[in-house]
């Protein structure tokens, strides 16, 4: 490592390719690292090879400490622009992502709890009704999509005040919106299309109906428009049209509101 220039060449130092080796990240997630200003090297050779120090690895440790926790990397950004060292600083965001944790595990709970129930009626050649089946599937959904425990329970709240008749009417209609705006897919209609606009318009009404008005509501709809933007091959394949269609249904409302 003799080749840094004006440095001790007795102390050693890491090429971005051996750093890869030790720490099991490939040599594009270290470019990445750097790019955004989470790990740079800090030394370069005479003709600009990275190298890493002793300091670097340190940082590196804890970028790969604080991940393994589930921090993404904008939260480890922030822990160390702010004295990386600092326990205050990092106590608060460990006890947010443990309550994040608990939250999560609680749900988890709730889940194992009644897909044990059903297993248990299905042993006892009991066989359960749609409406326990059902809940189960949402309750497994809506764990997969992200939604928080406030959000989840705004929902419930919001089907309650709607009522199982709205709820089902509600079904047939978005039903409905499905298999037009599939027809579209399928024919390529330009996004901005009338046609396509207003169905847009009106899949959009039907699910703000799900939602609480104000501030919370429009917390739930992003989390709904995200949970199907991240996840839409996924819930396809719970519902009767192919997972690949439902995908590029979900691409193709998207790039209609983008249109409008």
């Amino acid at each position: 490592m003799s080749d840094v220039i004006g440095k001790d060449a007795t102390v050693r130092r890491w090429s971005i390719g051996e750093l890869a080796d030790a720490s099991g990240l490939t040599v594009r997630a270290l470019y990445h690292y750097d790019e955004i200003g989470l790990l740079s090297a800090s030394e370069r050779t005479a003709s600009g090879h990275r190298r890493y120090t002793e300091g670097d690895l340190r940082r590196l440790y804890r970028v790969r400490a604080l991940r393994s926790l589930g921090l993404s990397l904008e939260e480890i950004a922030r822990v160390l622009a702010n004295r990386p060292d600092d326990p205050v600083t990092m106590r608060g965001l460990l006890a947010a992502q443990l309550r994040s944790l608990e939250e999560q595990a609680e749900h988890i709970g709730r889940i194992t709890h009644r897909i044990h129930g059903l297993i248990g009626r299905l042993d006892d050649a009991s066989m359960p009704d749609p409406d326990q089946f059902m809940t189960t599937l949402e309750m497994i959904s809506v764990f997969e999509t992200g939604f928080t425990q406030e959000q989840r329970e705004q929902l419930a709240a919001r089907r309650a005040e709607l009522g199982s008749e709205a709820v089902e009417e509600a079904k047939g209609r978005w039903a409905g919106l499905v298999e037009q705006l599939l027809g579209h897919v399928r024919d390529e209609t330009p996004a901005d299309d009338p046609r396509v606009q207003d169905l847009a318009r009106r899949w959009d009404e039907l699910g703000a109906a799900f939602h609480a008005a104000g501030e919370q509501g429009e917390g739930t709809k992003a989390a709904a428009r995200r949970m199907w933007q991240e996840n839409s091959a996924g819930l396809g394949g719970s519902l009767p049209w192919p997972a690949d269609r439902m995908a590029a249904l979900v691409a193709y409302l998207e790039r209609a509101r983008q249109a409008r």
